[in-house]
């Protein structure tokens, strides 16, 4: 029999709770002397065997238990070869024989199958000049503006079938690169069983998504977007998982993966197991996970799904239903202890990596430094600047004023974490419409809306996040079963907000005070933040050795003239963005490209601007590099 994989070394991490590359260690791996050796945690069985297309689906290949207390089991079955289906047949203690699922596996069967295949498969990797150069372009001063994708539903072939990952790819690059988007983010593609989940109910961690191809037709699509320039972020779903019969639920009959206490390991809103963060074995086996991206796919970012209901035990939970920590609280601190150690691993091992929460909540330091006491993640989704600007917009015009205080209510905390500002999916289903449906009026309002809004957005502190769809205005509800709607783009109103977005990425890129000082307040100052009568909002965006840029939102469907903001620089102001221009089928109200200032006092600024302001517009203004200076 070959020898084991799993040296002392792995045994102790593994109990520790520190291994971050078990997927070397556990799973199907050809041995060198040929079959392949399969190793399996299930330290409550009776008996484990590997069963799959080379024995017929038979008890001839057992696993042995370690003798050392692991509770691994292991052994190798020479017929096996890699692409055969298999899993493990395991007797519980209590007689009851469950198939499962290989939680190690790196490829699964097409859903509705559910066993896992042996893989041996390899890429070889052209991203060389994107790898050596990803930390500039993922640090928290560069220009980052996120496209969230369904690969299910971004595009489709004919008779509506799925894209492989090798035809999504170039389409994807030319789209991305022709709007100016910096990274792509996509939804969950590790294995899930239900594809109306949008991969957020995984079974395969460490398993791309056999809909659209192979690890190596994966590993292809990160590569191809890699040489185009592109980022690729993935969902990534350690906070719950499924109860598939296949799955880790009740893995070798017990609660091995989850918490067996329903108030701890049972999640009611989704109909999920929660991982038992306090079992050292599992933080490992998350760890593997997490670090199996960042390493055998290149991955460039990990948004971190869900991160409040790991946070809080009594997440989704009335009184009663839920088990306080050992302090009396409501804290989940193994959790916690669990999320420090991911984000110390990650930043330790790829530093030129980042992870983002997905956290709505108020906990501090999310976004800081575990030894600073944080939660150590690179930055967190601003969930309170999403349904304050959404809910704002679905005010009709007339009834603003009353509510002049969502769109400045951001910034009284823009700075407490690194936020990434979203637009994402979760805005765009479940009855909530569309964004271009969010916004009130008639087709010109709502366009004109829509545009003032995203032109709010990438110019207010922090990166962002923009879910497919909402870059041209889709009408309809977004879903997951067909393509999003391309043939609008060809109308009127529809291109005009593709143009604008195109744009605005455009402007973020070349414009250093748009995107260099987005965590700091130095890189932020108000010029007109109450004037509610009007709906107006005005702020200067700015960084050292940059033109400063002025920023002004009219949030009415009333034109604005002889509209007077103070500026801290005299000299031109050049109009270089404009959401009311002719080329993004607005009115073409402006200020004819650039305005002089005046040593007329205003805001609380020696010099001044009078300006044009477009309806239902924002505006960018482009200022000296120096007092009296052209740029």
């Amino acid at each position: 029999m070959p020898p084991s994989r799993l040296a002392p070394t792995d045994l102790y991490l593994l109990r520790e709770g520190t291994h971050s590359r078990l997927y070397e260690k556990l799973g199907a791996h050809p041995a060198d002397s040929g079959g392949v050796r399969f190793a399996v945690w299930a330290p409550n069985a009776a008996r484990v065997w590997a069963v799959g297309d080379w024995n017929g689906w038979s008890d001839a290949d057992a696993l042995a238990p370690r003798e050392d207390g692991s509770g691994v089991w292991e052994g190798t079955a020479a017929a096996a070869q890699p692409g055969h289906a298999y899993k493990y047949r395991i007797l519980t203690p209590g007689g009851e024989v469950l198939e499962k699922a290989d939680p190690f596996a790196f490829q699964a069967e097409m859903p509705p199958a559910t066993a896992s295949r042996i893989w041996a498969g390899a890429h070889d990797w052209g991203d060389g000049e994107w790898m050596d150069g990803r930390a500039r372009r993922n640090a928290l001063d560069a220009p980052i503006a996120i496209y969230e994708v369904h690969p299910g539903s971004w595009r489709r072939g004919e008779g509506e079938r799925f894209l492989n990952w090798r035809e999504l790819a170039p389409l994807l690059a030319d789209y991305v690169n022709d709007l100016g988007f910096t990274h792509v983010e996509l939804m969950p593609v590790t294995e899930h069983p239900f594809y109306g989940s949008w991969g957020y109910q995984t079974t395969g961690y460490f398993a791309p998504t056999a809909r659209y191809g192979t690890p190596e037709d994966f590993m292809a699509f990160v590569d191809h977007l890699h040489r185009r320039g592109i980022g690729v972020i993935l969902d990534w779903v350690p906070s719950h998982f499924p109860t598939d019969a296949h799955g880790l639920a009740r893995f070798d009959g017990t609660h091995l993966y989850e918490h067996a206490d329903p108030r701890q390991g049972f999640h009611p809103e989704w109909n999920s197991a929660i991982f038992n963060y306090g079992r050292n074995e599992v933080r490992s086996f998350l760890l593997s996970s997490a670090m199996f991206w960042l390493e055998r796919f290149h991955i460039d970012g990990l948004r971190v799904d869900a991160v409040a209901s790991m946070l809080y035990l009594d997440y989704a939970r009335g009184p009663g239903e839920w088990i306080p920590n050992k302090d009396g609280g409501r804290e989940n601190l193994e959790a916690v202890h669990f999320l420090r150690e991911l984000n110390t691993a990650v930043y330790r091992e790829h530093p030129d990596a980042f992870t983002v929460a997905e956290e709505s909540t108020a906990w501090p330091m999310v976004s800081r430094p575990v030894g600073m006491g944080g939660l150590g993640f690179g930055m967190k989704w601003n969930m309170g600047w999403m349904h304050d600007t959404l809910d704002y917009m679905a005010e009709q015009p007339v009834h603003r004023k009353w509510h002049h205080h969502r769109m400045t209510f951001s910034l009284v905390y823009a700075f407490s974490e690194n936020f990434v500002l979203p637009l994402s999916h979760d805005e765009v289903v479940h009855g909530k419409g569309s964004l271009l449906g969010k916004m009130p009026g008639d087709d010109w309002q709502q366009f004109a809306g829509l545009r003032a809004m995203l032109g709010y957005m990438w110019a207010h502190p922090g990166k962002k996040l923009l879910f497919m769809g909402g870059e041209f205005g889709q009408r309809r509800e977004w879903t997951h079963d067909g393509e999003l709607e391309w043939w609008v783009t060809d109308l009127s109103g529809h291109g005009g907000v593709q143009r604008w977005v195109r744009d605005l990425n455009h402007r973020l890129r070349d414009e250093p005070a748009l995107h260099r000082v987005d965590f700091s307040g130095a890189g932020f100052e108000w010029v007109q933040a109450d004037d509610e009568d009007l709906s107006v909002y005005a702020f200067v965006r700015q960084a050292e050795g940059a033109p400063p840029v002025l920023v002004v939102s009219n949030f009415t469907p009333v034109p604005r003239e002889g509209y007077r903001l103070g500026v801290p620089r005299a000299g031109t102001w050049e109009e270089i963005a404009n959401s009311d221009a002719a080329s993004f089928d607005g009115a073409g109200w402006g200020n004819f490209g650039a305005v002089e200032t005046a040593p007329v006092p205003a805001h609380g600024r020696p010099q001044s601007l009078v300006l044009t302001l477009p309806p239902l517009s924002t505006l960018y203004l482009r200022g000296p590099l120096s007092n009296g200076a052209t740029t």
